[in-house]
C-alpha cells in the first residue's frame, strides 16, 4: 500500500465481514473520513450486481470502516452525503447527497445531484476492475479512490481533492436552507439542455464536446469526469485481486 499502511494506523475501524460462497473472489473497500464533520457514505449497487455489505453508514471526522468480503462482479456508486440530521419525527435526512430513505440506510436508493461518485465494476471486461471519479452531476466532498494489495504499480490513485463548493459558479451552486453552498451542479444538471447533457443531436463523441462549465470542474479534478465522454482521462483499470481505499477530504 506505500504510504497507505500508515495513514491506515491512525483511524479506528469498523469491520464487516459477510459470508462469501465457497471459491468466491472478494475484494475489501476501507473508508476513512479526513473530513472535520461527519459523512455519512451511501453505496447503490447496479441492478444485476450481487449486493454490496452496506448501503449507508455514519463515519465520524477522523474515523474509518472496513468491509471485507465486496463479491466478484460488484458494480455500483459510492458518495458521501453532508450536513446530516434526524428531525422531530425521526426522519434522517441531508443537505447533499441525500438519498431521500429517510434513514442512514440508502437501501437501493441513489443519491441526490450533485454528488461526487466513487463508480466501480469489479471483476468486468477481460475480469479487470474498474473504476472512476464522476463529476458529470455535479460535486460535493472530495474523494480519493487508492488501490492497495495485490495489484501492479499501473493501478493508479485518483483523486479529486479541491474544494469546487467554494469556487463554485453562483449559477451552479447548490444551496442549503441556511444559504451554504453543499455543492456545484454539472452544467446539465443545473441547465438541462441537450448540448450540455450529451443527448439528442449531442449524444456523441464528436459532437458532445467539453464546455467551459465541464473545463471548470476538469482543471480543479483532471482525474474526474467532468461530462459523459470524458472517458480517455478519468477511467481506471486494475487486475482483479486488489482491494480499494475510500478517502473523503484526502
Amino acid at each position: 500500500m506505500g504510504g497507505s499502511s500508515t495513514n491506515l494506523s491512525l483511524f479506528f475501524f469498523i469491520i464487516v465481514i459477510p459470508v462469501l460462497l465457497p471459491g468466491a473472489t472478494a475484494t475489501t473497500f476501507v473508508f476513512t473520513n479526513k473530513c472535520q464533520e461527519t459523512i455519512y457514505p451511501g453505496v447503490v449497487t447496479g441492478a444485476s450486481s450481487p449486493a454490496f455489505p452496506t448501503t449507508g453508514f455514519a463515519l465520524q471526522p477522523g474515523a474509518g470502516a472496513v468491509f471485507a468480503g465486496v463479491p466478484a462482479g460488484w458494480s455500483g456508486r459510492i458518495w458521501g452525503r453532508r450536513r446530516c440530521s434526524t428531525d422531530a419525527s425521526g426522519s434522517f435526512g441531508c443537505a447533499s447527497g441525500d438519498c431521500g430513505t429517510g434513514q442512514v440506510p440508502c437501501n437501493g436508493a441513489g443519491n441526490q445531484a450533485p454528488s461526487t461518485l466513487a463508480e466501480f465494476t469489479l471483476n468486468g471486461d477481460g475480469g479487470k476492475d474498474f473504476y472512476d471519479i464522476s463529476n458529470v452531476d455535479g460535486f460535493n466532498v472530495p474523494i480519493q479512490i487508492q488501490p492497495y494489495g495485490g495489484l501492479t504499480p499501473s493501478c493508479a490513485t485518483v483523486t479529486c481533492a479541491a474544494d469546487i463548493n467554494a469556487a463554485c459558479p453562483p449559477e451552479l451552486a447548490a444551496r442549503a436552507a441556511d444559504g451554504t453552498t453543499v455543492g456545484c451542479r454539472s452544467a446539465c444538471l443545473a441547465f438541462d439542455t441537450d448540448e450540455f447533457c450529451c443527448r439528442g443531436e449531442y449524444g456523441t463523441p464528436d459532437r458532445c464536446t467539453p464546455s467551459s462549465y465541464s473545463e471548470f470542474f476538469k482543471q480543479r479534478c483532471p482525474q474526474a469526469y467532468s461530462y459523459a465522454y470524458d472517458d480517455k482521462s478519468s477511467t481506471f483499470i486494475c487486475a482483479s485481486g486488489g482491494h480499494y481505499q475510500i478517502t473523503f477530504c484526502p
